[in-house]
């Protein structure tokens, strides 16, 4: 790989190797205060043993919701297959899913079964037996028909649970152990991002203490329970049935429901009837053509009076409606309607790597770059990047998993954090050249240190120069002090919110702050095919990144700087009127952001610009 003259040189003179880690709150302050006052040691590791504690309980949540998904998969698909055909599925199942440790099909007419398993600690003896009551009640349940989940308890270092769960038409049911390792892996990274024991500590870098002001990595932080919407089209349903319908079935649907036509959106259809309300819908099509699953057709609404909108795409992915709320809040779904993206715009994810073989990433990603280690896949070994990811690029409408902001475009991951979560200002620094080299049209990078590094900033500068836009988080640990590179003026600063729509307690601020964006107890990715809910400055930047990156692929011929005024004046306005220091503009609207960047024109306030540019551009045609 050719490097520009500028970083061979200063990799020559031994350009300083500074630290940047993830970002990470590390207090759990709830007040933004010009110079925040530190708890007593006791009262921090409380709080901090607290937000552990909860952290881990949403993560337990979010297993057990994907768990319960995969059963009913496994029965479906299972239904028609011969014993070769289950056995060659359930193998690579397991092999791409290392946290079902056993599965059992079960024949409820002669009670036969067939059991898949993988090698797992056996435990003591007392954690056997608690194993084996798991699985009788679970036994014992499916034989009436009846779902079973077992609490987690441990088998030598880990946790487990028991899911059992009957067909829809009782005749065969599925009982499946699951390892909980992703929970030992989250307390792990948290007992680091929370500073509850001295941290970096792996790695190559050889530091035993740090200033505490000088380290960020990411908080998983457990959030709130997200109602769902409360409003919805009362004549309308949202319907997936089990096969398609055929023109015969829609000839009959239509005339027993008295509607015109059907509106689809991937797997799923939306009826609206001219005499039928949502009750009586549901009644119809449950009883007649027995769907996959049925729901109203929701909408999100402001509290102003308006014109009738669009309909809004739920998409169907198992985890938005109950655990992203962060989607409607930024009016993601509305922002749909416009664009859901374009492949030839790529988002940059500078980071720890992603999990390549993430089902619900499958497809979205690029082939990238391993800095850290250049002959080996940038692989994430820490988590952060797949979850970073995941925000911007998880498949939407795949009935699994979570939502990504964007359909379309694609994510090129960048590796540039080894497995303790740090890097040097060099691996950085080359990660962001590398990306803006090959075709990264957005750089995301939610990682920084609150040093001023000329060598950085240089890097920077190239990718700016080339016309890429570059969103960094601000930081997490509640202070005024500008963090880089969220703080060089190229770069876009991204603070973050809660679900009221305040600043998270955690998140850094300052008069460098652009934007908002939601950023606690985010649903996303994580590594081996699991989901967490983690919280900080580095869920948010990755939001605003995707917007960007819908932004370009809606209006490709704005430049960096129109994308990011364009993002700057397209906001919900918090705090006091216009910037301040605590909200920046306020927080991103995708909705009000693409109408404003829509049509084959630039948006009348970057008239002069534009008109501009493409006047160089016509002059350069003729020239050459």
């Amino acid at each position: 790989m050719s490097r520009p003259r500028w970083i061979n040189w200063a990799l020559a003179a031994g350009a300083g190797a500074l630290a940047l880690t993830l970002l990470l709150p590390t207090s759990n302050r709830t007040v933004p205060k010009p110079s925040a006052m530190q708890e007593n040691p006791q009262k921090e590791h409380a709080s901090k043993q607290r937000l552990k504690v909860q952290d881990i309980k949403a993560t337990d949540l979010l297993t057990r919701v994907d768990a319960k998904q995969h059963l009913g998969i496994i029965l479906d698909k299972t239904n028609t297959m011969t014993d070769a055909q289950v056995t060659r599925y359930m193998k690579d199942l397991q092999d791409s899913h290392g946290h079902m440790r056993s599965i059992q099909l079960m024949n409820m007419d002669d009670s036969s079964s067939k059991r898949f398993d993988r090698a797992f600690k056996e435990g003591s003896k007392l954690e056997q037996q608690k194993l084996s009551h798991a699985m009788n009640l679970a036994k014992k349940a499916v034989h009436k028909r009846q779902s079973f989940e077992s609490s987690s308890f441990p088998l030598g270092k880990e946790k487990y649970f028991v899911m059992g769960q009957p067909s829809k038409d009782g005749k065969r049911a599925i009982i499946a152990l699951f390892s909980q390792s992703v929970l030992n892996a989250v307390e792990e990274h948290q007992r680091k991002n929370l500073r509850m024991i001295p941290y970096p500590r792996e790695g190559k870098f050889k530091i035993e203490s740090v200033h505490p002001d000088t380290l960020n990595e990411i908080t998983v932080k457990t959030g709130h329970d997200n109602a769902n919407a409360s409003h919805f089209y009362e004549n309308e349903i949202v319907i997936r049935f089990r096969q398609d319908p055929g023109e015969r079935d829609m000839r009959i649907i239509r005339s027993d429901v008295k509607t015109q036509s059907a509106r689809k959106l991937g797997y799923t259809y939306v009826f609206r009837s001219e005499t039928m309300n949502y009750k009586q819908l549901r009644d119809y099509f449950g009883s007649k053509w027995n769907p996959l699953y049925m729901e109203p057709h929701y909408m999100y609404l402001t509290n102003e009076t308006a014109a009738e909108q669009p309909d809004v795409p739920i998409p169907n992915d198992v985890l938005f409606s109950d655990y992203q709320w962060n989607l409607p809040a930024i009016e993601t779904n509305r922002g749909w309607n416009i664009t859901k993206g374009n492949k030839d715009v790529i988002v940059a994810v500078v980071d720890t790597g992603v999990d390549v073989n993430h089902p619900d990433l499958k497809g979205k990603l690029l082939e990238g770059y391993n800095v850290v280690n250049p002959g080996n896949k940038p692989l994430d070994d820490v988590g952060h990047g797949t979850h970073v990811a995941g925000i911007i690029g998880a498949i939407v409408n795949n009935n699994e998993g979570v939502a990504g902001m964007s359909w379309y475009n694609k994510v090129l991951p960048v590796k540039v954090l080894d497995n303790s979560g740090s890097g040097t200002t060099y691996a950085v620094a080359e990660g962001i050249i590398w990306a803006a080299d090959h075709g990264a049209k957005v750089i995301n990078m939610s990682l920084g240190n609150y040093a001023d590094a000329q060598f950085l900033h240089d890097a920077i500068k190239y990718a700016f120069d080339r016309d890429i836009v570059l969103i960094a988080a601000t930081g997490n640990d509640n202070t005024e002090r500008p963090g880089y590179p969220a703080a060089y003026p190229e770069v876009f600063a991204v603070s973050a919110t809660d679900p009221d729509m305040n600043k998270a307690s955690y998140s850094n601020y300052g008069d460098y702050v652009d934007v908002m964006a939601p950023g606690s107890s985010i649903a996303s990715t994580y590594p081996d095919n699991q989901y967490a809910a983690l919280s900080g400055t580095s869920m948010a930047s990755p939001h605003v990144a995707a917007l960007a990156g819908l932004i370009r692929s809606l209006n490709p011929d704005l430049t960096n700087t129109e994308v990011m005024d364009l993002m700057r004046q397209s906001v919900i306005d918090l705090g006091e009127p216009g910037h301040d220091k605590y909200y920046g503009y306020g927080q991103i609207d995708v909705y009000k952001a693409l109408q404003a960047a829509s049509g084959s024109s630039a948006p009348l306030q970057f008239w002069p610009q534009h008109v501009r540019q493409q006047m160089d551009n016509t002059m350069k045609k003729y020239i050459q």
